[in-house]
């Protein structure tokens, strides 16, 4: 599965949750606490997506947007539910 994020590096702490904008498909909302600086907030993406949607690590990738607030990424495994109810969450600030 494929889903878009809009992430917000340095961050009071990483949390997946929340819609941005209001497109179809939803784009997620990713805050992480790593700063955008040498592939760290990218890292920390993996690691909180992974971890939201219940799959190992290695069954999460950035495929597009790697140096954009908006990235795709491939989750191998993931159930479109969770991302349902993540996207239905309200964001935390």
């Amino acid at each position: 599965m494929r889903i878009s994020i809009r992430v917000y590096p340095s961050a009071k702490r990483s949390t997946v949750g929340g819609r941005y904008g209001s497109t179809e498909p939803p784009v997620l909302i990713v805050r992480v606490a790593a700063p955008a600086a040498d592939g760290k907030a990218n890292e920390a993406v993996v690691e909180a997506v992974a971890a939201a949607f219940h799959i190992p690590l290695r069954n999460a990738r950035i495929v597009s947007g790697v140096a954009s607030r908006t990235k795709v990424l491939e989750l191998n495994g993931a159930d479109p539910e969770v991302l349902a109810a993540l996207v239905a969450t309200s964001p935390e600030g």
